[in-house]
């Protein structure tokens, strides 16, 4: 029999069609919670000049040795330095991996004024920068994304700058010095500057910051919280505080190499960086025809709890 209307079903028949009809729906939402996400775009800043993902690419592929000792116009590192590691205030390590031309910025370009720039972390600098290279790689226009249900996740866990400010003197100290360097926002900044309305938020855990705000980003997505999300982190060693406290605490590499799960690993390395992912549903990606770079199948967090130490 042809089913061309309910009307015309038996009592059976309905009850089967809105099972049917059910279970797609279910299968649908199943579907949609699962969803492997496209990565569309990115941009990066890493050490040894790797200012393009093709040139992070080469870096990798040909094995280059991107550490270096701490730069001159980051601190003085002999004001720092005791190979003692025993010796309190100092710092046993004289390495690190350093983008250079951090100090450099158009702020008229993003409309902020000279003034406001003088606190402005270069970490929120950054991530500007980087954010509007990632999405003219993805193939958008971010001065067209206003009012757009678009996602800012951003991770950042250091202060440094704020340091430094704080390093001149308290009557250094401006309006500017707030929203220059609150976590908040470092990723606020980038949805007011492009007009972003979707989700916002900044992530702080350690070295995981930037995976987390990719977990994120990946579930906003999946939720319908956006249709576009912009997703990663960024670092910038500025002053020499932390790594002194990491000195302190035998967490750095005396010969500034990191050698993971080897016999003879040390500790470890600190370095810069920044790196902005461009991700969008598959679905949406493909039915765009977007240059999907990458899938993104599944992601997980969690914590391991009362373990032997703190990573």
């Amino acid at each position: 029999m042809e089913l061309n209307s309910p009307e015309k079903l038996s009592n059976e028949q309905r009850l089967l069609l809105k099972l049917k009809q059910a279970t797609a729906k279910i299968q649908a939402l199943q579907a949609a919670t699962t969803e492997p996400i496209a990565i569309v775009g990115m941009s990066c800043r890493f050490p040894g000049g790797a200012s393009t993902p093709q040139a992070f690419w080469d870096v990798l592929q040909n094995g280059v040795d991107t550490i270096a000792e701490v730069p001159k116009e980051r601190w003085h590192l002999d004001d720092y330095y005791d190979p003692d590691p025993e010796t309190p205030g100092k710092m046993y390590s004289r390495y690190g991996g350093f983008i250079n031309g951090v100090q450099e910025f158009d702020a008229n370009f993003f409309g902020i004024s000279p003034k406001e720039t003088t606190h402005l972390d270069p970490q929120h600098r950054l991530l500007l920068e980087v954010t509007w290279e990632a999405l003219e790689n993805s193939g958008n226009n971010p001065q067209q994304l206003k009012g757009s249900q678009t996602g800012v996740f951003v991770g950042i866990c250091t202060n440094d700058y704020t340091s430094r400010i704080f390093s001149q003197g308290l009557e250094k100290i401006d309006a500017y010095m707030s929203s220059g360097n609150s976590h908040s926002t470092a990723s606020g900044r980038i949805s007011y500057t492009l007009g972003l309305v979707g989700p916002n938020l900044v992530v702080d855990t350690s070295c995981s910051s930037s995976l987390v705000s990719i977990h994120l980003a990946c579930s906003s997505l999946r939720n319908k919280e956006c249709n576009l999300a912009l997703a990663g982190g960024v670092n910038l060693l500025l002053s020499p505080e932390l790594s002194v406290a990491l000195s302190q605490g035998r967490m750095l590499s005396v010969d500034g190499k990191c050698k993971t799960f080897d016999a003879s690993a040390n500790g470890y390395v600190r370095g810069d960086g920044c790196g902005i992912i461009v991700l969008k549903r598959l679905s949406d990606a493909v039915a765009n025809k977007d240059n999907i770079l990458a899938v993104i199948r599944g992601s997980a967090i969690n914590q391991d709890g009362p373990s032997s130490g703190l990573t």
